[in-house]
């Protein structure tokens, strides 16, 4: 019993010396550190969890060590922030590159699937955004910490109504009608379409065969905009950290 009550009191010991000493450590990193978490700083924070954990959980491991090592690490982390930014070639090795996934509307699959992300993803990041319509973005991408960012078309930027003075009847909206080559009858039945209108529709821009199609969405006034799966007429920004 008295073993059972000297550990108990050993933990909440050592809880009480590594927090405090993180918590420094942690402001003394930085707020980038917990604010974007780019690849580097992910480790390091994964890093201290687990020293941390293990020195909380295991009564047998030196408590002395451990704090040398939260100390080592935030030190660590703070002189690789500053060769990052002194040094563009550093930083660079360090971490990802940003990747346009659409450009004028139109979805890059070489670029999703470079990254492993998923139509699905990318149209969750937009709703996220308030972008509920692919067709009003003019550039994403995919930034080093896993986010998107937005730039919409100039024609799309947002202007109040009451500035307008005008009133909006619909929401502008899009909805899902072609993924990688599957039709969504379900979609087109809600507009009271069909199969037929949606390749005539195809065949008006040029696209013959569904399995050419990677992504297509359809509005409230059944306008039809098509990502396909090789948008060779697509430049995109060069966009670099």
């Amino acid at each position: 019993m008295f073993e059972f009550i000297k550990e108990i009191l050993l933990t909440l010991g050592r809880i009480a010396t590594i927090l405090p000493l993180l918590l420094i450590t942690t402001i003394f990193m930085g707020k980038r550190a917990i604010g974007e978490l780019p690849i580097f700083d992910l480790l390091i924070i994964v890093i201290l969890g687990a020293v941390v954990g293990a020195d909380i959980a295991d009564p047998d491991i030196n408590h002395f060590p451990t704090a040398i090592a939260i100390i080592a690490i935030g030190i660590i982390q703070k002189v690789v922030a500053k060769w990052k930014i002194s040094n563009r070639k550093i930083g660079r090795l360090i971490t990802f590159e940003p990747t346009v996934v659409i450009q004028n509307g139109k979805l890059i699959k070489d670029n999703l699937k470079k990254i492993r992300y998923s139509i699905d993803n990318i149209l969750q990041m937009l709703r996220e955004k308030n972008v509920f319509d692919i067709n009003e973005v003019e550039t994403a991408l995919i930034e080093a910490n896993g986010a998107l960012s937005v730039l919409k078309k100039p024609q799309k930027n947002t202007v109040t109504l009451e500035d307008m003075k005008m009133v909006k009847t619909t929401s502008s909206i899009s909805f899902p009608v072609i993924l990688e080559g599957t039709i969504y009858s379900n979609v087109l039945k809600e507009f009271s379409l069909n199969e037929t209108w949606l390749k005539q529709q195809l065949a008006n821009q040029g696209v013959n065969e569904i399995d050419h199609v990677f992504f297509a969405s359809i509005d409230h006034n059944h306008a039809l905009h098509v990502s396909l799966n090789n948008e060779n007429n697509i430049t995109t920004p060069p966009i670099q950290h």
